[in-house]
């Protein structure tokens, strides 16, 4: 799942992962604020669910926000936070809530591709 406020992460996401959406490997959901992926996961299998992709800031509740109460009702699930701002604060708060990757933007698609298929 993306959690992301701009829309045009959506079709990003499209084109870089076009094959292996394509063949069936990885399967996205797109949300595009925090309380909506918390909607979406009361309603989905988390079993299903690998890896929650989410932005740090947004408006509303912010991607920090949603990384704790995640790791409070879906342990098991993995967390990869995404910022623009190289901020030590937001890495520190991340790794304190239990954040399983923080990546920069640009996001890195080939390096992200190989985390994603390693889980």
């Amino acid at each position: 799942m993306v959690v992301d406020d701009e829309e045009d992460i959506q079709l990003l996401f499209k084109q870089q992962f076009r094959r292996e959406i394509k063949k069936g490997t990885i399967k996205f959901s797109f949300t595009l604020s925090a309380e909506e992926a918390l909607e979406n996961l009361q309603g989905e299998v988390t079993d299903c669910l690998v890896l929650i992709l989410a932005d740090i800031n947004m408006p509303g509740m912010n991607g920090l926000e949603l990384l704790k109460i995640i790791k409070e009702r879906y342990p098991h699930l993995k967390v990869f936070m995404i910022t623009a701002y190289s901020d030590d604060r937001y890495y520190r708060i991340a790794k304190k809530y239990g954040a399983d990757d923080y990546i920069e933007k640009p996001v890195e698609f080939d390096t992200l591709k190989e985390k994603i298929l390693k889980l």
